[in-house]
């Protein structure tokens, strides 16, 4: 552990020292490649360089227990209630409409197309139609969900191997485009013509003596360390985590929200570039027909979303966001949230929770409707 360990340490210290760089071509380079991005990328660079793969190195082990629960606790303590109820139903109804396309395109699409080739000789006499609905657990609700989801539609080893790699593949690009996505969100607000709704900015209350940020540093470890000792499950400690955050950042008067921002933002730089040691993209045998469905599946997703944003006059960054808590997860969609406004990261939380919250549920009304109206 050594060894990615360092990667990780060297990666997030160069990050730094760019980001605190005035000078213009590293600013223009950082317009294109944002910190929280370049994070993802260089200790993947660097392992391929060395030819180490770290992928199941228990660093990923240490990030799920310690870094990830941190990142919760903290990035939610910056919030107070008022932020809270200011992200309004109009983004949440964004984000349902990305987990709604997930699960029901695969039947609309194959409805009807059902006397073509792809779905009768490589979804149904192939059954790969037992693929889809563990990517829309994993889409949606996480790894969890994939397994419960794999077990309910009983999908061959063989055809779940081969979906793990792709989905892997894909998700890795999805969150390279979603991050360069949301920087355009002004630009494709214009071009739209969406008078972009944004949660208006509600300032904590700082107190003149704010709580020495050290104290804040042990009572924030703290709390992680008595959640995982008394909860083992991931979804539960995050929600318990979540409301503590909430607590210490309306309860406590002297909070040092300025200080829990940053930290939170420099957990999550540390989260990206610990996932960044498992993303490698290498030349694979799978069936492409497969492939290119997957990718219409993610593409149209987006779309989807993008004309739920226009006819709400939700600002279009709210899609990437939505998109990445529903595909990426509870590491990638504040990190992507933070390319484009750092003060939206608790919301981006809040949505992934309810899509881990929901992804088991989503797919079990896939498998339904493949049951009555496919096969």
């Amino acid at each position: 552990m050594l060894v990615p360990g360092l990667i990780v340490l060297l990666s997030v210290l160069l990050i730094r020292l760019i980001e605190h760089s005035q000078h213009r071509l590293i600013n223009r380079f950082l317009n294109w490649i944002p910190a929280i991005l370049l994070a993802y990328l260089l200790p993947a660079i660097a392992s391929g360089i060395i030819q180490k793969d770290y992928s199941t190195d228990a660093i990923h082990t240490i990030s799920r227990n310690v870094f990830i629960p941190f990142a919760i606790v903290a990035v939610m303590s910056s919030m107070s209630l008022g932020q809270l109820r200011a992200i309004g139903w109009k983004p949440i109804l964004v984000f349902l409409s990305g987990s709604f396309w997930i699960a029901l395109f695969p039947i609309v699409l194959i409805f009807f197309l059902q006397d073509s080739f792809f779905v009768q000789n490589t979804l149904i006499e192939a059954e790969f139609w037992k693929g889809i609905p563990p990517i829309v657990g994993s889409w949606i609700g996480g790894s969890t969900s994939q397994l419960v989801l794999k077990e309910l539609v009983a999908c061959p080893e063989g055809v779940f191997l081969t979906l793990l790699v792709v989905d892997n593949i894909l998700v890795n690009l999805w969150t390279l485009l979603m991050f360069q996505g949301i920087k355009k969100s002004n630009f494709i607000n214009r071009v739209m013509g969406i008078n972009a709704f944004s949660p208006p900015e509600v300032i904590p209350p700082e107190s003149e003596q704010k709580m020495n940020p050290l104290l804040v540093f042990l009572l924030l470890i703290a709390s992680v360390a008595c959640v995982s000792f008394f909860i083992s499950e991931l979804i539960i400690q995050i929600l318990v985590l979540s409301g503590i955050g909430l607590f210490y950042s309306n309860a406590l008067k002297q909070w040092n929200f300025s200080f829990v921002l940053k930290l939170g933002s420099l957990l999550i730089l540390i989260v990206m570039a610990v996932l960044g040691l498992k993303l490698k993209i290498k030349l694979i045998q799978f069936d492409f027909a497969f492939l290119g469905f997957l990718i219409i599946w993610l593409i149209s997703h987006f779309i989807f979303m993008l004309f739920v944003a226009k006819a709400l006059g939700v600002n279009s960054a709210w899609v990437p966001i939505a998109s990445m808590a529903n595909v990426g997860g509870i590491a990638t969609a504040p990190a992507v949230t933070a390319a484009y406004e750092k003060k939206w990261m608790p919301h981006a939380i809040i949505l992934a929770v309810l899509s881990m919250a929901t992804g088991t549920l989503w797919g079990m009304l896939t498998i339904l409707l493949f049951s009555h109206l496919i096969l």
